[in-house]
């Protein structure tokens, strides 16, 4: 790392009524934070400078995250852990941070290196329980393909490509919970409420998902 450079990655939460935020309103918030934390941040080249910050792959509005990233690089050295203590005093109980930890200047960005998204969905009550809607999901997954219309566009999903571990779906406190994983690159990513919206669908089953949750993001290698 360069000396006036060190590449600070700060993994936060994005819960609550906070999730509503758009990327762009979740990136000044943090930018803000940092002001606020007194932290001696390097800037962009070129006439309008602004913080050198870069952050993963944006969440939909409504889409709570638990382990989202964002790169700040500081001017000087901070300890890791001071530094998540002075982010943690200054930030929005929505958007707190859980882990600091420094990375090298060659290091891919997040945006580039985290191809895989862990999503969990939830569904209250399934009238048929989460054996049904498994057996729904398999059915969707195993066609191979899933048409979305989104804005008056339509966009055809290669499953197989799109999903690359399949779906699992778990009860918990009376409530079906479905993980799944997403490749997410050029082609764009599957929202996964929309993979659940058409099992349920499928399945004739009245509920809709009542919370997304984006849980990890992970680069490709590290597929289990």
């Amino acid at each position: 790392m360069a000396d006036t450079a060190f590449r600070l990655r700060v993994t936060y939460g994005k819960t609550g009524r906070l999730r509503f935020l758009s990327h762009l309103e979740v990136a000044r918030a943090c930018e803000r934070t940092i002001r606020r934390a007194g932290l001696e941040y390097a800037v962009t080249q070129g006439f309008n400078k602004r913080m050198k910050l870069a952050f993963g792959p944006a969440l939909p509005v409504g889409t709570a995250g638990t382990a989202e990233v964002y790169d700040v690089w500081l001017k000087r050295f901070v300890a890791p852990d001071e530094v998540l203590d002075i982010l943690r005093a200054t930030t929005p109980a929505g958007l707190t941070p859980v882990r600091a930890h420094y990375v090298g200047e060659r290091e891919a960005s997040v945006a580039a290196a985290m191809t895989l998204a862990d999503y969990e969905v939830v569904i209250g009550h399934p009238d048929r329980g989460p054996g049904r809607l498994a057996e729904a999901l398999g059915d969707v997954v195993s066609s191979g393909a899933l048409e979305i219309e989104h804005k008056g566009a339509r966009k055809v999903y290669d499953l197989a490509v799109c999903l690359p571990e399949g779906a699992r779906v778990r009860e918990e406190d009376g409530r079906s919970v479905v993980s799944l994983t997403v490749r997410m690159g050029a082609q764009g990513s599957l929202r996964p409420d929309a993979l659940v919206r058409e099992a349920l669908l499928r399945a004739d089953m009245s509920e809709q998902p009542m919370s997304v949750t984006r849980t990890g993001l992970r680069p490709e290698e590290a597929r289990a």
